[in-house]
């Protein structure tokens, strides 16, 4: 893994690892708002963190008694996701980039034979020319359906930048998106041992749709 554009949030202790935590724990897991809304605090602790990276400029501000100066963002990014688990990680990000766009994305795992496929179904964006895009998914397992997804995405316009965020991650889809899209910059809450024969991170937290919004037939 290249850890020059790499960044793991449990490296660094935080609340973030208590988020984290809850989200992995089959106790806690029962109970699906709660589920939820970590999924949703997570988004708003990477939107926070990744803020601290964009451009910002100075501009005066009007209160009720004067004028004092500010130092405020020059530019809202295009929030993208998944759906349907990337749904709460993505209001998280919208908490905090409320001025921002939103892109979303229908991408669903073809299990069967000896390769896992990745399908795209539907796709609803801005125009991303010269954008600041950040790509946000709970878990990036083989990384086959975030590189999809911004590859199809192109068709909107190349961004300038490229911001894929997710909060369980594989070492091997790590290493794939790197691989396949070079200029990203990963934001990630952890980085876990592997993929199982299934391709589910271990060890991950499980089906982040099903636990998020019940299970699926």
């Amino acid at each position: 893994m290249d850890s020059k554009r790499l960044q793991i949030l449990s490296q660094t202790p935080s609340l973030a690892n208590h988020f984290i935590s809850e989200l992995r724990d089959v106790a806690v897991q029962k109970d699906s708002l709660r589920f939820r809304r970590n999924l949703e605090r997570l988004g708003e602790v990477m939107a926070f963190k990744i803020s601290e990276t964009l451009e910002y400029a100075d501009k005066t501000i009007q209160t009720p008694l004067a004028q004092t100066p500010q130092t405020l963002l020059t530019e809202f990014p295009v929030l993208a996701t998944v759906l349907r688990a990337g749904l709460p990680f993505h209001q998280g990000f919208l908490n905090y980039f409320d001025h921002s766009t939103s892109a979303f994305v229908g991408a669903y795992r073809v299990e069967g034979g000896r390769q896992l496929s990745v399908h795209l179904d539907y796709m609803a964006t801005p125009n991303l020319e010269e954008k600041i895009l950040i790509l946000v998914d709970p878990m990036l397992a083989t990384g086959k359906s975030l590189v999809l997804t911004y590859n199809d995405m192109l068709r909107f316009g190349k961004p300038k930048r490229i911001i894929i965020s997710a909060i369980i991650a594989s070492p091997e889809g790590v290493a794939h998106v790197q691989e396949q899209i070079p200029e990203a910059e990963l934001w990630i809450g952890a980085v876990d041992e592997r993929l199982n024969e299934h391709s589910y991170i271990v060890p991950g937290l499980g089906d982040a749709g099903d636990l998020a919004f019940g299970s699926k037939s």
